[in-house]
């Protein structure tokens, strides 16, 4: 299975802040997993890793620079694919086969996750949980993840398009102007906005 995105993203060392957890139902769990990546030296297109009994292979297939949303938010906006393989055996692609082996990197995330519909000229429409987004044509998920990576905390705001590839930019673009409208929070600055091959990078 594989898609296209549209991405852009921001890391920053520390907890998150409360202002952020407003974007997201009072009562969501967020979610506790550890995703193991391939470490690859000085590649910021490229990311590889191991998921929920999975592997994940994603890379960057364009760059459509830096975007100002408000005055206080700034940010690159990338094209991904994203392929995912997964082993009906659960014989492959586990985190034992892997451990204690330095090109490999844990990273434990505690994710909140929220996505809308996206419809030319609308605003974008909250989806409960329930909602399969194979059958959305157009959405956008909206990502905030509490990130562990060898003993440090950092978090990371994000906003991924899906979809009709020709839309992914306006779709992108509807749910910042969105959320960023009336936004007062700290800073989101473009120095912050990279992919997590280019994190997990500065961390080696």
């Amino acid at each position: 299975m594989s898609y296209t995105t549209c991405e852009v993203r921001w890391f920053i060392p520390g907890a998150i802040p409360t202002s952020f957890k407003t974007w997201f139902e009072p009562s969501q769990q967020p979610e506790q997993r550890t995703d193991i990546y391939l470490y690859t030296p000085e590649n910021d297109f490229v990311g590889i890793k191991l998921r929920s009994g999975r592997l994940e292979i994603k890379w960057r297939i364009s760059e459509l620079g830096a975007v100002q949303f408000t005055n206080s938010v700034t940010g690159k906006v990338e094209k991904w694919r994203k392929w995912m393989c997964s082993d009906s055996t659960k014989e492959a692609f586990l985190p034992i086969q892997v451990e204690n082996n330095s090109t490999w990197v844990s990273v434990k995330k505690s994710r909140y996750l929220q996505s809308y519909r996206i419809l030319p000229g609308a605003v974008p429409e909250l989806l409960n949980d329930n909602i399969n987004l194979d059958n959305i044509k157009n959405s956008c998920n909206v990502e905030l993840t509490l990130l562990e990576i060898y003993n440090k905390t950092w978090w990371s705001i994000a906003l991924e398009a899906s979809g009709e590839e020709a839309g992914l930019v306006d779709s992108l673009h509807a749910t910042a102007n969105y959320l960023f409208t009336d936004y007062q929070g700290i800073e989101l600055q473009r120095n912050d906005s990279y992919a997590y091959p280019h994190w997990i990078d500065s961390f080696i």
